[in-house]
C-alpha cells in the first residue's frame, strides 16, 4: 500500500481584523492574532498628519487595507507586513561625506 500526501502549503495573505493608533503610531491586529505596529512617519502623507487624523483610519478590502479618508491614503497590509514602507525610520543613521 502506498501513501502520498500533499505537500503544498496554502498561503494567505495577512488580514487585519482591527486597527487603531497611539499617538503616532498605528496598530493593526491581524487574523492569526499578530499585532504589528508601525509608525505613521515611515509614510509621506501621513508624516505630515495630525494624531487626530492619523487616529481616524478604517480597514477596507475586507481587512486587506487601510484606509484615511480625510488624507486620501490607502495602505496595504501585506505591505506593512512585509515591510515596505515609502521613508526611513527617523532615527536611522545617515551618510556623511569626508571632507
Amino acid at each position: 500500500m502506498n501513501t502520498t500526501t500533499d505537500d503544498t502549503k496554502l498561503e494567505i495573505e495577512p488580514v487585519a481584523i482591527r486597527v487603531w493608533t497611539e499617538g503616532r503610531t498605528v496598530y493593526v491586529e491581524l487574523h492569526d492574532g499578530w499585532i504589528i505596529g508601525f509608525p505613521a512617519d515611515r509614510f509621506r502623507i501621513l508624516s505630515t498628519a495630525t494624531e487626530e487624523q492619523i487616529a481616524n483610519v478604517q480597514l477596507e478590502v475586507n481587512g486587506h487595507a487601510l484606509r484615511w479618508d480625510e488624507l486620501d491614503e490607502d495602505i496595504s497590509v501585506p505591505g506593512i507586513v512585509a515591510g515596505r514602507f515609502q521613508l526611513p525610520p527617523n532615527n536611522a543613521p545617515t551618510s556623511r561625506r569626508s571632507e
